[in-house]
C-alpha cells in the first residue's frame, strides 16, 4: 500500500475499502499489481504515469470516478492544474471533444476541492481579443492597403 498512499493518498484507500465487500480481490490487485509493481517501475516518473493515465482514461471515456483519483493523484505527484488541463486538452486531438470535456469538468471539480480555479480572464482582455480582420487588398484600420495613395 506504500505506493497507492503515495501517489494517490487517502483516495486511493476508500478505493481499496469500497471494495472489501464485494472484490477484495480486486482491491488487493490493484494495490499489489498496479501500485506495488508497476507504479513501482523506475523507467518513469509517477508524474510521467499520471499523465499516460490521464490520457487513457480520458480516451476510455466513461471512467470519471477514476478520472477522479487520477487528477487528484497527479496533483500530489507534482503536476500542476495547468499541466493536467494541458494534457486533457490534448487528448481531444485523439480521442474526441466529448470525452476532453468529461475528463476537464472532472478536472474543474477536483481543482476546486483544493481550491486551485483561478478567476476567469474577463472578455476583451488580451487572450479573447479579437484580430482585427480584413480583405485581400486592404490594410488595416489607419493603414493604406497596396495601391493606395
Amino acid at each position: 500500500m506504500g505506493m497507492l498512499d503515495r501517489v494517490v493518498g487517502e483516495g486511493g484507500r476508500q478505493v481499496i475499502d469500497s471494495l472489501a465487500d464485494i472484490s477484495p480481490d480486486l482491491g488487493h490487485h490493484i494495490a499489489a499489481w498496479a501500485f506495488g509493481d508497476i507504479y513501482s517501475r523506475p523507467q518513469l516518473a509517477l508524474r510521467d504515469r499520471q499523465l499516460v493515465t490521464l490520457g487513457m482514461l480520458t480516451a476510455l471515456g466513461g471512467c470519471e470516478p477514476q478520472l477522479d483519483v487520477h487528477i487528484n493523484a497527479a496533483l500530489n505527484v507534482g503536476l500542476s492544474p495547468e499541466e493536467i488541463v494541458e494534457a486533457l486538452l490534448h487528448s481531444a486531438v485523439y480521442c474526441g471533444m466529448p470525452k476532453a470535456l468529461n475528463a476537464t469538468a472532472v478536472a474543474k471539480k477536483v481543482f476546486a476541492e483544493h481550491g486551485l480555479l483561478t478567476e476567469p480572464e474577463k472578455p476583451g482582455g488580451p487572450a479573447h481579443s479579437v484580430p482585427e480582420q480584413r480583405l485581400p487588398g486592404q490594410g488595416f484600420a489607419g493603414q493604406a492597403g497596396p495601391g493606395s495613395a
